[in-house]
Order: C-alpha cells, then sequence, then structure tokens
C-alpha cells in the first residue's frame, strides 16, 4: 500500500528503525498503520494517525437579515474542521444580544450566544448592527465572519424645541433629532413649501448633521444674521421607503428695549406667547423655550424670569 503511494515512503538507518513518511497530509491519510516484521513467527507494531484541520466557515445562506420592527431575524453560520468546531455568537462592540419572548414582554440579555443559528425574534431598532460568527476547534486559526442586521421602521422625528425666539441680526440653531430606517431623506422647510423646495446650505444657511448610531441623527439648522424674513415656521422632515414624518418650529422675533437703566430688555410680541402657550412642547419638560445665546448673560437672565412669569399664567 505505502508503494502505490507517493506521498508515503519508508526510511530506514541500517540499524533497527524503519520510519514512515507522509507528505503533504491531507483528511484522508487520517486512520491505523501497521509495521510489519516478516520474522517466524511474524511480528507487527500498530500507529494511529490523526489528521487535525483548523475550522472554515462555509458559505451559508442567511434567512432574513432585514426585518421591520417586531419581526424575526435568523442567521445562520455553517462551519467545518477536525475537530468538530464550536460557533459563537457575539455582537459588535460587545454589546448584548437580546432575545425577546412571549410577544416581546420577556426579555433575556446574554454577551455571546452558541450553535449554527441564532434567532431574533420582536427586533427592535436596537437590535441593529454586525453580529459576528467566531469558530474554533482548537486548532489555529479562529475563524469569524460578520453579518449586518438591519431593523426598518418608519422615521421618527423630534425638534429640541418647538418655540424659539431670537432677536434681529442675530444667530439662531434649530435643533431636529431623527431616527429612521432604511436610510432616510432629511430635510429643512420653510412652512408650506414644497418639497421640492428644501432649504440648501448657503451663506445664511447651515445644515450640518451628526450621526448618533445606525439609525439615528442630530440635524440642525443654523440661521445667521436674523431679518424679518426669516421669521416663521420651519418644518425638520424625514422621508423612507416605509414613510414620511415631520416635525415643526415656529421662530419669532424677540424684541429688545431699554429700560430707565439704559439696559436692553426683552420684549415679545402677545401672539408669540400665545401660540407658545397653545402649543405642546416639544420634550417632557412643560413650556420649554430655547432663547439664543447670544444674548450678554444681564439680559438672557432678564429674559429666563419674564419666561417663568408669563408660564405662571
Amino acid at each position: 500500500m505505502v508503494a502505490l503511494n507517493p506521498r508515503l515512503y519508508v526510511t530506514y538507518n541500517n540499524h533497527n528503525t524503519w520510519k514512515l513518511h507522509v507528505s503533504n497530509v491531507q483528511a484522508n491519510d487520517s486512520g491505523t498503520y501497521m509495521c510489519q516484521v516478516n520474522t517466524d513467527p511474524m511480528k507487527s507494531q500498530m500507529g494511529h494517525l490523526s489528521v487535525v484541520i483548523p475550522p472554515d466557515i462555509v458559505d451559508s445562506v442567511t434567512e432574513g437579515s432585514s426585518a421591520q420592527e417586531g419581526g424575526s431575524i435568523r442567521l445562520t453560520c455553517t462551519a467545518t474542521g477536525v475537530p468538530p468546531p464550536t460557533v459563537l455568537w457575539r455582537r459588535e462592540g460587545n454589546r448584548p444580544i437580546v432575545f425577546r419572548h412571549d410577544g416581546g414582554r420577556e426579555r433575556k440579555v446574554v454577551d455571546s450566544y452558541g450553535g449554527e443559528s441564532l434567532e431574533l425574534s420582536h427586533v427592535q431598532r436596537t437590535d441593529m448592527g454586525a453580529y459576528y460568527c467566531i469558530a474554533s476547534n482548537g486548532i489555529p486559526p479562529t475563524v469569524s465572519r460578520r453579518y449586518h442586521v438591519e431593523v426598518h421602521f418608519i422615521p421618527q422625528v423630534k425638534v429640541t424645541n418647538q418655540l424659539v425666539g431670537a432677536p434681529l441680526g442675530s444667530d439662531v440653531e434649530l435643533q431636529c433629532y431623527i431616527e429612521a430606517s432604511p436610510k432616510a431623506m432629511n430635510s429643512w422647510y420653510r412652512e408650506d413649501a414644497l418639497l421640492s423646495d428644501k432649504l440648501l446650505e448657503n451663506p445664511k444657511l447651515r445644515v450640518k448633521e451628526a450621526h448618533v448610531n445606525v439609525y439615528s441623527i442630530w440635524m440642525n439648522l443654523t440661521i445667521k444674521s436674523l431679518s424679518p424674513g426669516d421669521y416663521g415656521t420651519y418644518l425638520c422632515a424625514s422621508v423612507n421607503a416605509l414613510g414620511k414624518m415631520e416635525s415643526q418650529v415656529s421662530l419669532h422675533r424677540l424684541e429688545l428695549s431699554v429700560n430707565g437703566f439704559g439696559a436692553e430688555e426683552p420684549m415679545v410680541s402677545g401672539a408669540a406667547w400665545q401660540r407658545a402657550r397653545n402649543q405642546q412642547p416639544a420634550t417632557s419638560q412643560a413650556h420649554q423655550y430655547f432663547l439664543t445665546r447670544h444674548l450678554p448673560p444681564q439680559i438672557y437672565a432678564l429674559l429666563l424670569t419674564l419666561l417663568r412669569y408669563v408660564n405662571t399664567f
């Protein structure tokens, strides 16, 4: 049998030792080998060769790497090797894996999960991100494969403040927080403007985006050197394949008058205050207003006192 396989050959040390050599070892070389001495009586000795193979992740079909919020996703990872490898799932950045049961009312949170299939039910947007399948069997190297999970939902839009006051000539920033998946088109508009009339950056306007995570973003609009035509209602809008959502900010003029001490004091029109009282706040704090930070500290403090006084009515 040795002579019939060119990868197997025998050497002799001219004394009493015969050695069997196997080159370019293959998986099917595993098995029992016998050394036989043709004496009378015949003598033999058995030896066993175990061929180990490092782990490998074979191509597999990933079922549902994306789903709408509340749906299910299954990731499948098949690994081969000798000895058979173990498969472990982890999230990128050591984030926890969340299993939900009973309609999402029960949760089990783990750092890792063992098994070829990872099934996530009642998925939420916080489940989005990268998951790693890691295969190991004690034979280096350990291998891994990256799977990306997407959870889709209608955009959600929240403005920091629904009523913003600022004086003529000042700069003001309107803040908007957006969550959306799949990727959305986010824009600022003036009230009653067409979708094609979104506000674009120019020397007077600046739109700044800051990503929070894979599905959320801050989109802030800065208006420089306010003029009378800049006051009014602004819409922060987000639209993706599942729908559209928007939230509005009312920007009103903050008047400054000179008091008896020669210092400027803030004055706001009664109509603006009435709009403020009729609007629902964008946050949990009742009647929260944004005041431009470009005012001197003394005027800023006086204005805050005035706002608190008005809110008592």
